[in-house]
């Protein structure tokens, strides 16, 4: 099933600042993404990635500019949005004293769902995933890759209109990584609407139909992979190279021979 990307957009980010002091961390940022489409949040560490996205949790207020989640503003109405979304942090920020089992019938109480329904469909995907038998392990005693596949299915449990995964596939083997990319794809097909923030650009690429790449807390550039190339004339350039060239970032490291030449110089 292929949705229609007409329709007002299920996140909308107008004119975001958020400062803290002399700290512009967002400085005017906005993009959209809308129903069907896997987006691309991409840009260096400090650029205002991880900002925005507790702009639009709800968990930081903007300094200005506006927010809308499927027409709801995450300032005026937090807990409605944060209903609406599923989020995957970097670092785990699951409750590690417990089971997958315990954590699902937390999330069912907290969002007025049936917990049985939330535990057939978290054991599926787990099954997909190859982490069912971990069902009712501690999730402090699994693995950090098994810890993200209970994160993410966490996450999707609740049918939520938008993801927000940040570095998702992080620790994850290359056969997770296929399985998970394919339900993400057939999550928006269905209707579902995701921000993918990530540092591994051939992720990005396969993934992402649109991607902004932002710098200093604001958008640089955003398009699809063609749209990037267009822009600068580089028909044959990977995500990585276009990524690197719009960030400033493309200059290579100076000095790597002469270090290379001490290191194996034999005077260690």
């Amino acid at each position: 099933m292929t949705i229609s990307t007409s329709a007002r957009p299920v996140l909308e980010v107008r004119n975001l600042k958020k400062h803290f002091g002399e700290v512009r961390a967002v400085d005017g940022l906005g993009f959209t993404v809308h129903t069907g489409e896997i987006y691309g949040l991409l840009g260096p560490n400090g650029a205002g990635k991880t900002t925005t996205i507790k702009c639009i949790l709800g968990l930081l207020v903007p300094t200005a500019g506006t927010i809308s989640v499927i027409g709801m503003d995450p300032a005026t109405k937090p807990v409605q949005v944060k209903s609406a979304i599923g989020y995957t942090s970097e670092e785990s920020t699951i409750y590690k004293s417990i089971t997958p089992a315990e954590l699902l019938g937390f999330i069912a109480s907290i969002r007025r769902l049936d917990a049985q329904m939330l535990a057939n469909r978290a054991r599926e995907l787990l099954t997909m995933l190859d982490a069912v038998q971990y069902f009712r392990t501690p999730i402090s005693k699994l693995s950090k890759g098994n810890q993200q596949k209970i994160q993410i299915t966490a996450a999707l449990v609740h049918a939520p209109k938008l993801l927000i995964l940040d570095e998702p596939l992080s620790g994850l083997d290359a056969k997770t990584v296929r399985i998970i990319k394919d339900i993400l794809a057939a999550y928006a097909n269905h209707g579902g609407a995701v921000v993918l923030t990530t540092h591994v650009m051939e992720q990005a690429a396969a993934l992402c139909k649109r991607t902004g790449i932002i710098n200093e807390g604001r958008l640089v550039v955003e398009g699809s992979i063609d749209d990037l190339r267009t822009r600068i004339g580089a028909s044959g350039d990977s995500l990585e190279d276009l990524y690197l060239k719009y960030t400033g970032e493309s200059k290579p490291a100076e000095g790597i021979e002469r270090l290379m030449d001490d290191l194996f110089s034999g005077s260690a």
